[in-house]
């Protein structure tokens, strides 16, 4: 039996709900199929019920292949017992392209349906452009066309809820211009050194529901950086409390009213980032961690280009830097 039970939340006016922490299954370098085929086996063994693949993670298929070990092994009893997103790349971020990756990333899955599907990126990438992609590959996306096969999709019954990732309020604002169905989920980078305040305030009021991603600062990551583990202000909090840097993010995270994705190989760093449901930070606690100064980290430079839609970081993030 799983260690701890994870909370729920609803998401919006969708009448779905979501696990409050996720493991997400980004094995880096991509492509690690063993890695990332135990890693997920034994987050469902603890207790994880929410996994968070891509198809750019290539972990698609050894989530899928862990998740059928798990139902040999008794650990769930039907694939209905987990939430399960994934996420379209740049390259399929084209209206016609939308509904074939979602078929192949079911294939890969062995699935008939995702609980939701994400565009990963703001951005569209040439037709065929393999990662790592050049910056000639980089386009602008047409957010009402990707975003009207989105719908398709959950027309069709391929994936519950449609939602988006690395949204700012400015393009969230766009989307919403034209969109029939509004997404159910923004994902983004959120942690104590991003804490996203404009952006949650925004997605709230639209009733659009925030997954923070790096709740930790994605350190060992390309796109992440130490700055939150090293916080002196994160470290005298957790001494204080007598729990870990992980968890007294985890923790803050939670409060905020968001659901998590997090990311480790070890087992009992893995148990350490559910252990956070039986305590609470302080007022004193939550005012310090406010007061840090913010600073994105994953920047994402890699879709920012001369000749591109973004020509500096600034652009790509809308000056919410």
């Amino acid at each position: 039996m799983p260690t701890t039970t994870i909370p729920h939340v609803p998401l919006g006016s969708t009448g779905s709900t979501i696990p409050v922490i996720g493991y997400g299954t980004a094995e880096v370098p991509f492509g690690k199929y063993e890695a990332a085929k135990q890693s997920a086996l034994q987050a469902i063994e603890i207790g994880y019920r929410h996994f968070d693949t891509a198809a750019v993670y290539q972990s698609e298929k050894p989530l899928g292949d862990a998740i059928a070990e798990a139902l040999k092994l008794g650990l769930i009893k039907s694939r209905d017992d987990l939430f399960i997103t994934s996420k379209l790349f740049g390259n399929d971020a084209h209206p016609h392209l939308v509904l074939p990756a979602l078929r192949k990333t079911l294939e890969n899955l062995g699935m008939d349906y995702l609980d939701l599907y994400l565009i990963h990126f703001p951005v569209s990438l040439k037709p065929g452009s393999q990662v790592p992609f050049e910056k000639g590959d980089i386009v602008e996306m047409d957010f009402e066309s990707v975003w009207k096969a989105m719908e398709e999709c959950k027309d069709l019954g391929l994936t519950k809820l449609i939602g988006v990732s690395n949204f700012t309020c400015k393009k969230i604002d766009k989307l919403l211009t034209t969109a029939r169905i509004p997404p159910a989920v923004n994902q983004v980078e959120m942690n104590p050194i991003w804490q996203q305040k404009k952006l949650r305030e925004l997605c709230n009021e639209k009733g659009i529901h925030i997954t923070a991603f790096s709740p930790l600062g994605g350190k060992g990551t390309p796109w992440g950086s130490s700055k939150v583990m090293e916080s002196e202000v994160i470290k005298e909090i957790a001494n204080t409390r007598g729990k870990t840097l992980a968890q007294v993010c985890m923790r803050w995270a939670y409060e905020q009213g968001v659901s998590i994705v997090t990311k480790s190989s070890n087992k009992v760093r893995m148990q350490e980032s559910i252990d956070i449901f039986n305590w609470n930070l302080s007022t004193d606690d939550l005012i310090k961690i406010d007061q840090i100064p913010q600073s994105r980290l994953c920047v994402a430079e890699i879709f920012v280009s001369e000749d591109g839609p973004y020509r500096s970081v600034m652009e790509l993030w809308d000056g919410e830097m």
